[in-house]
């Protein structure tokens, strides 16, 4: 819930403050700070149904957003900005759709969870090396090394949740039947 209150202050630091620094910053922070968040839960044996859910929505809500936004202020390349949207919403879509048609929920792939891990970092790392700062090239260094593999891997795993979303939809209309 933190994390997705933080969200009107990125866009306030991103186009009220015009400060790529800060809105790279506070996108990079979120993206870490997910990671932090699952952790703590899992160690802390604080799971639960509604953290399954709201957690990945979370996740999508920041991701879109923030790359919407980060693609409109020329602060990430309009097409990275559209690569990593259309897998993001075509994968929101499609669970949602099959979701609401009977579709067990199943969990995200270990691929799926590094392809997120390192978009999370490419994405900031692009915002950095457009804010002005002297690290600039380094940034851009970092942010292109993790963007391609990133992309090409949510891609991979966008095709590799086709047959499971096949799959847990029948099972999960199968169960419902037999209730």
């Amino acid at each position: 819930l933190v994390r997705l209150a933080c969200l009107p202050v990125f866009l306030w630091l991103l186009f009220g403050r015009d400060s790529r620094l800060a809105a790279g910053v506070m996108i990079g922070c979120l993206g870490a700070t997910d990671w932090v968040d699952g952790w703590v839960a899992r160690r802390f044996n604080q799971t639960s149904p509604f953290g399954a859910l709201f957690d990945p929505t979370v996740d999508r809500v920041l991701f879109i957003v923030g790359l919407l936004s980060l693609g409109i202020n020329g602060a990430v390349p309009l097409v990275i900005a559209v690569l990593i949207l259309v897998r993001e919403v075509g994968i929101g879509l499609t669970m949602v759709v099959a979701t609401a048609f009977g579709m067990e929920r199943f969990p995200v792939t270990y691929l799926g969870k590094w392809a997120t891990f390192v978009l999370m970092f490419a994405v900031p790392s692009l915002t950095l090396a457009t804010s002005g700062i002297a690290l600039e090239p380094l940034f851009a260094l970092v942010g292109w090394v993790l963007v391609i593999p990133g992309l090409v891997l949510s891609y991979i795993t966008a095709f590799q949740y086709l047959p499971k979303v096949k799959e847990h939809l029948r099972s999960g209309r199968q169960r419902r039947t037999t209730v």
